[in-house]
């Protein structure tokens, strides 16, 4: 880890957003900004995103309604052994989370739209899910405190057809960025 890349908890970690909102503190590193021009290279950011994964990862996923969240997901279930393997992704709205089994990983998919309590997350069982495999939330930007370790994932629907999606790393995500950005070069997604 390079000296600029804080780990969790450091000076970085601790500034808020002025909403108040800690999904968006500062990043421990400068944040990767993505160009997507479709959905394909949606779901290849998600392929991408798949080879990095181990347990206890922490995944949130932001943007409004039709930004390409599920589309990700769907990129990043379908990039993990077996490959292609038949897990139809969709998204968990109404049951709030759905699990992929795949080899080595249990991946565990949620949705924060519509909670409305700490309860209500409390009873989802992320902290669960985290001891099991890794976690993606949607809506994520509606959790009061998300786990130290994180990569939030940005997604807006562009002027143009495609998305723009742009990448924060915190603590131990720092290092696997920068992997990140130079494979997403070599995909064509860096503007």
């Amino acid at each position: 880890i390079r000296p600029d890349c804080r780990r969790a908890g450091g000076p970085l970690e601790q500034a808020r957003h002025p909403s108040g909102n800690p999904m968006m503190a500062q990043p421990s590193d400068r944040p990767l900004r993505l160009r997507l021009a479709d959905a394909a290279a949606t779901e290849r950011l998600g392929a991408l995103i798949a080879g990095r994964l181990r347990i206890g990862d922490f995944i949130g996923l932001q943007g409004g309604l039709g930004a390409g969240k599920t589309t990700l997901m769907r990129g990043l279930v379908a990039a993990l052994p077996p490959a292609g393997a038949a897990n139809e992704v969709v998204s968990p709205t109404f049951t709030l989370a759905q699990t992929y089994e795949t080899t080595g990983l249990m991946v565990t998919h949620m949705d924060l739209y519509r909670i409305e309590s700490a309860e209500e997350l409390i009873e989802l069982g992320v902290d669960e899910a985290l001891d099991l495999g890794a976690v993606v939330v949607e809506w994520s930007d509606r959790m009061p405190e998300p786990p130290e370790d994180r990569l939030v994932i940005d997604l807006t629907i562009a002027d143009t057809d495609g998305r723009t999606a742009i990448l924060s790393a915190f603590g131990t995500w720092c290092a696997r960025m920068r992997g990140l950005g130079e494979a997403a070069r070599g995909e064509g997604l860096v503007p």
